[in-house]
């Protein structure tokens, strides 16, 4: 399953400066997985060392948030969006 992912503009220095790129497979975890193959690195940001999502990392497949999904192993259907969004803190 080929997937089109969103790139926050920090991580673009792992998809050299892309803000879109594709991956293949049949859940986020195999997404992440063909990422790191075609982009060393990216999924250490992406992934703790347990290889979960990082809390302040928010994924979405198709706009659903993978978290109230099946995190992981949420579904990646052919031609899905995944967007890669990192969490934005501070403020007043």
């Amino acid at each position: 399953m080929s997937v089109s992912v969103r790139i926050p503009t920090i991580l673009r220095t792992y998809t050299g400066g892309e803000a879109e790129v594709t991956a293949d497979g049949a859940t986020l975890a195999e997404v992440i997985e063909s990422l790191e193959k075609s982009y060393p690195g990216i999924a250490a940001r992406v992934l703790d060392d347990q290889g979960k999502l990082r809390r302040f990392v928010n994924v979405y497949v198709n706009d659903d948030d993978v978290r109230f999904a099946d995190g992981l192993q949420t579904a990646t259907p052919d031609g899905a969006n995944v967007s890669v969004i990192p969490a934005v803190a501070g403020g007043c």
